[in-house]
Parts: structure tokens; sequence; C-alpha cells
């Protein structure tokens, strides 16, 4: 019986697989396969080479995190939990925000810490990603007013990366100033939630509100301690730059492959744009990260629409396909699997 987690999931892909297929055929997938065919072995070697650093540099500031809490994890199997991590957020709807329970429960098993702690480690770096993004789009969006005139949908693209830049900081700062008013909301919400929830499960007795409310003021309190602790945080957003530099060579190789070397102040606008399509319902934003990146690259790069979607389909197999691979692999390896 086919339950109500995995017809979401199901019904993510399905409506992805559609967004695709209406991409694809508006751009003409003949024009596409021959535009792949022309792609250098090389270069697309390297693509995946960039992939696999983006990887890696947020494995590491996952792996700093966990290191300021404590929780000691060498680098090689910091690569793979993130990893875990990716095919979690890949294969869920809305990305990051249901992934991020999974993502838990691979750091849990894998450190064997508590999992409060665990979901506090990947929510602080997953809200840290936030920051540089930002700051690349906003480099991004400065150097390309130096190069094109900025029709319609540029200037849209510049007002949504202007938007995030003011409205990220002044929920940050609010939320954080709050914090303790947040985190008691939260327990009177989340306390007879979960404690109906258990009722439904047999032979489980539910948690007491007391249990509850401790487990909510650790995770709390496990955020504080890495939002006030200044060397972690710098070095993680060190390592999150890294990241997000490895996903705009990604698409700039993509782009190179085919003989286009374009901008890169195109990619620096395009890649954190395009990650907010994650957040949809759409499986790892499948679908919709590809149609924006094609819609952002178009008017930026002056290619043609076939030869964007070829370069996307590149970048996307390397940073979405490979890393659902590797991270699936990595789930199993870690005996964490997705029973929902």
């Amino acid at each position: 019986m086919v339950n109500g987690s995995t017809r979401a999931k199901i019904a993510g892909f399905l409506g992805a697989l559609a967004i695709l297929a209406g991409l694809f055929w508006v751009a003409g997938v003949d024009e596409i396969l021959a535009a792949l065919g022309r792609a250098r072995p090389v270069v697309v070697a390297a693509v995946v080479v960039a992939a696999l650093g983006w990887l890696l540099a947020w494995g590491l500031a996952l792996r700093t995190v966990l290191d300021a809490l404590g929780i000691s994890l060498s680098v090689p199997r910091s690569f793979l939990v993130f990893a875990g991590a990716m095919f979690s957020n890949n294969v869920t709807p809305f990305g990051q925000a249901g992934g991020e329970p999974f993502t838990a429960l691979i750091i849990s098993r894998t450190t064997d810490s508590e999992y409060e702690t665990s979901l506090a480690a990947i929510a602080s770096v997953d809200a840290l990603n936030f920051v540089p993004s930002i700051g690349f789009a906003l480099l991004g969006v400065a150097y390309m007013a130096t190069e094109v005139t900025f029709n319609a949908r540029l200037e849209y693209a510049a007002a949504s990366v202007g938007a995030l830049a003011v409205a990220l900081p002044v929920a940050a700062y609010l939320g954080w100033q709050h914090r303790y008013r947040v985190e008691r909301s939260a327990v009177r919400v989340v306390t007879p939630l979960v404690r109906w929830l258990t009722k439904l499960i047999p032979r489980k007795s539910p948690p007491t509100a007391a249990d509850i409310e401790h487990r909510i003021e650790g995770f709390f309190h496990t955020i504080e301690r890495v939002g006030t602790d200044r060397r972690t945080l710098l070095l993680a957003l060190g390592f999150s730059a890294l990241g997000w530099l490895g996903q705009m060579c990604s698409l700039w190789l993509s782009l190179y492959a085919l003989g286009h070397p374009v901008s890169f102040g195109a990619v620096m606008v395009a890649i954190p744009l395009g990650s907010v399509a994650g957040v949809t319902p759409l499986p790892g934003g499948l679908g919709g990260v590809e149609a924006v990146l094609v819609a952002l690259l178009v008017p930026t790069t002056g290619l043609m629409l076939s030869t964007a979607s070829a370069a996307v389909v590149i970048h996307r197999t390397a940073t979405y396909w490979l890393s659902t691979g590797i991270g699936g692999v990595a789930a199993s390896m870690f005996g964490v699997t997705d029973s929902g």
C-alpha cells in the first residue's frame, strides 16, 4: 500500500518530469541533443570535478559546525554525509525543508549524536549557505550591469536579488533577537502535535510534554551555540562560499564545454536565483531549477534557448543526478533508508 509520503514524492517527480518535458519541447529536443553531441568530454569531466568540489566544500561546512558542537567527523566521512543530505533533499518535496529531518537521521546515526543536535547542525549549515549566495548574486548583478543593457527579465532578476538581500538579513536578525519567543512558540505548537502522532504508532508510548520541551530547547540551544561562535561562523561561511563557487564553475564549464565561454557574472546571478526553486514542492527543485536557470541564461548570455538548455542539462546531471547517486549509496552505507 502506498502511503501519503510516497504519493507526494511520486506526484513531485511527475510534476518535475512534466516541467522538463515542456522545457525541452519549447527549446527543441533535436537541437538540445545536437548541442550535447558537440560537448567536449574533457571539459565535461571538469564539470564533474567542480560538482564534487561543491559537495566537499559544503561537507566541510557541516564538519565545521559539528566540530563546534563537540562531534568529530573525518573529511571523507563529511563528504559522504553531506552527499547523503543531498540525496534526501533531492528525493523530497520542498528540497532542504523536506529533507532536513532525514538528513538529521543520517548525521545522528553516523556520528552517534542526539537527533535534535544533528537537526540543528544541518539547519545551521543550510541557513549559513544563504549568506554567500546573496553576496555572489549582488556581485553578479553589479558586474552584468557594466556589460549588458537590462531588459524586463533582467530587471526582474536584479529586483529579486535586491529583495532577497534585504529580506533575508532582516528575517535572520528578527529571528535571532526574538529566538526565545520563537522557542516558546515552537514548544506550544510542536508538543501536542508530537504527542498526538506518537499515539498513532502501535506499541509506542507518547513522550511526555517535559521530554518534548527538553528536546526542543536542546535544538534551539545548539543553534545558539553555533550562532555565537565567531570562528565557526567565519570558517563555515568560507566553505559555503567555496561550494557556491564550485556550483558556478560547474555551470560556466557546462557552457564552455559547448563552445560558449560566457561572462562569469551571468552564472553568479543564475545559480543563487536558481537555487530558490529548490524550495518548491518539486523534489530537489527538479524541473523548476532547470527552468529558472535557462530563463536567466538566455537574456544574460545571448545564447539560443537550446544551447542554454543543453548546458543546464550537463550542469544538473553533475550537481543533481550525480549527488543523488553518491548520496543514495552513502545513505545505504550508513544503514539509513527512507521509510517514508
